[in-house]
């Protein structure tokens, strides 16, 4: 359990704590030798671990490489890409006659990664450092740790890829900066933007594309060469699932030549027949033009959500194999205005990144700043009593999370800030570290108000809160240590109490959130019987809102929020004709004395 609390003078523990790269197509582990990071090869020497795995007839599992060899002959016992489920961790996938959970899944491949690392260390490795997607949530982190938890590793630190990235280029060491990490993989598609402020890195904004990747523009050349088979061959092989996966793998290998040289073949050899094509770097361009765009659309947009022009970025890095094909870097480099870091292989940046968070875990690496978590959520009181989180669980820190807020009352020009702690849904339940109050709030009808709350941590586990009107400027703001007072026995048992009253909490948050909707469609049909729209209404109208008034007051009293709900739905359609009236005789008071 990390705490919030850390000691920059702690000794170098005596285990050895690796990197791991857990990746949707392929894995892989590294460590700090004495000159820098290092992939850990397996015992053949291979750097890179398919993140495949396969089951066997007597119950076992194969993965990697060995695992990677039966999707043509054993493709129902075999699975891949499970990372993209790992949100769905209670899911289970079927492989063979069985099923497998994502972080079980999962697990298969660290294990594989475990065993290469002992095999090449002569000792057991028992600790590390793991990789995963900046937009990761909460429950995708911890089914993450989980995989790490079965797989016999203890996952010291959870590193959002792109940070590695960064920091396998020793970005951090700048002093300040805006860095674009452009992640194109073989089934996924990411790009995050960072801000880097004294070595301590922010994500501003990720977005990407979960189904693009080096796959569909191996499929592009596949489907050509398909084509050509079956005119020369006189059959189609497509059914022939060995034939498809031996040509993937000629495709592939032509693919990769066509980054260093011009023009190249796609070879295939299989049962005594032979198929050859050239291709030429030009083909392939046009192929996957089309492909290519659609990576820069989640680029400008990410752009966009986090406020910062292309101009304004200062590094970009380059993650994923297919980084290394000369369009997609000219593509980036036009698009970012900056010529992207190629100096590491794309395939290994992250998990050398890994790796130096690691050393620093482990005291290998000196002067870099230590990556804590928090142990518990923190966040704030909204209407009705609920807690809204804004930096989850097991967030690595420092970090930063900003929401915006509206006001509940007309006219309303102060509101209170209270700070929370917990895994609770509701106040009550929570830990409350601070309250402040932001005052000189613009005095606008309610909902139109704009605050902007903002949660910062800082390296040394400090909380600095802020809010701020947008309109009028108006800010304010506290500090508060959230560890302080908290023993690790006292953390451990507010997460338990979370899992044991999760059921309960979430269907009392839900009561509470429906009355707080109620309360606002209460309040207006008062406020509407107040005028001239109200008078103008046919009798059977008003008595319907009336009939439907009541009722909701009524379920608004009880603890069933589907019912309080249904009698909101039931009190705003008795109210149209009320609704149409007030926007009538508004429209009427706005022209009145107006000339056309």
């Amino acid at each position: 359990m990390g705490t919030f609390q850390i000691d920059f003078g702690e000794a170098a523990s005596p285990d050895r704590i690796i990197g791991i790269d857990l990746g949707t197509t392929n894995s892989l582990a590294a460590f700090m030798d004495l000159t820098g990071p290092e992939i850990i090869p397996a015992p053949d020497n291979t750097r890179i671990v398919p993140s495949v795995i396969s089951l066997l007839e007597d119950g076992s599992y194969l993965a990697g490489n060995a695992a990677k060899a039966r999707l043509a002959s054993h493709r129902d016992a075999t699975l891949y890409s499970t990372k993209r489920f790992m949100d769905q961790a209670a899911t289970p996938l079927k492989i063979g006659d069985t099923f497998i959970t994502p972080p079980e899944a999962g697990a298969r491949i660290l294990l594989e990664l475990k065993r290469n690392a002992e095999a090449f260390f002569g000792e057991p490795v028992t600790k590390a450092v793991v990789t995963v997607p900046a937009y990761f949530n909460d429950a995708q982190r911890q089914a993450t740790k989980d995989a790490g938890r079965i797989a016999g590793l203890e996952v010291l630190r959870l590193v959002n890829e792109p940070t590695a990235a960064a920091l396998a280029y020793g970005l951090d060491k700048r002093k300040s900066g805006i860095i674009a990490v452009y992640d194109l993989g073989g089934g996924t598609f990411d790009i995050s933007i960072l801000k880097l402020q004294d070595g301590i890195f922010e994500v501003l904004a990720t977005n990407g594309d979960t189904h693009l990747g080096g796959d569909d523009i191996d499929q592009l050349l596949i489907q050509i060469a398909l084509e050509d088979i079956a005119a020369e061959w006189g059959a189609p092989i497509d059914h022939d699932t060995a034939a498809v996966e031996t040509l993937r793998q000629a495709v592939i290998k032509a693919k990769e030549q066509l980054s260093f040289s011009l023009t190249t073949k796609i070879d295939l050899q299989y049962k005594g027949k032979s198929y050859q094509r050239e291709v030429t770097r030009e083909l392939l361009e046009r192929l996957i033009l089309p492909l290519v765009e659609r990576t820069l659309g989640p680029c400008r947009l990410c752009l966009q959500d986090a406020k910062v022009g292309a101009e304004q970025i200062n590094e970009v890095v380059l993650v994923g194999g297919s980084t290394r094909i000369p369009m997609v870097r000219k593509a980036v480099e036009h698009l970012f205005r900056s010529k992207p870091h190629t100096e590491l292989n794309p395939d290994e940046v992250v998990a050398l990144g890994a790796a130096i968070q690691a050393g620093i875990l482990s005291g290998e690496v000196k002067d870099t700043l230590l990556l804590d978590v928090t142990p518990l959520s923190l966040g704030l009181e909204t209407m009705g009593g609920v807690v809204t989180k804004l930096i989850h669980r097991n967030s690595t820190i420092p970090a930063s999370e900003t929401e915006q807020f509206t006001t509940a009352v007309d006219g309303q020009t102060n509101v209170l800030i209270h700070v929370l702690q917990g895994e609770r849904e509701l106040v009550k339940d929570c830990r409350s570290l601070a309250r402040f109050e932001l005052t000189g709030i613009e005095p606008v009808p309610a909902g139109l108000a704009r605050i902007e709350v903002k949660f910062l941590i800082d390296a040394n586990g400090i909380l600095n809160v802020s809010a701020k009107d947008t309109r009028t400027g108006k800010e304010q703001s506290i500090e508060v240590k959230p560890s302080y007072g908290l023993t690790e026995e006292q953390v451990e048992a507010m997460i338990l109490e979370s899992i044991t009253n999760a059921e309960n909490d979430i269907r009392e948050r839900q009561v509470r959130e429906s009355r707080v909707e109620a309360d606002r469609i209460l309040g207006a049909i008062e406020n509407a019987k107040q005028s001239d729209a109200w008078y103008e209404l046919p009798e059977e109208d008003k008595q319907a809102i009336h009939a439907a008034h009541n009722e909701l007051l009524l379920a608004y009293h009880g603890d069933n929020y589907h019912l309080i709900q249904a009698h909101m739905e039931k009190l705003d359609k008795a109210s149209l004709k009320l609704a149409e009236n007030m926007m009538n005789t508004a429209v009427r008071g706005a022209l009145k004395g107006t000339k056309i």
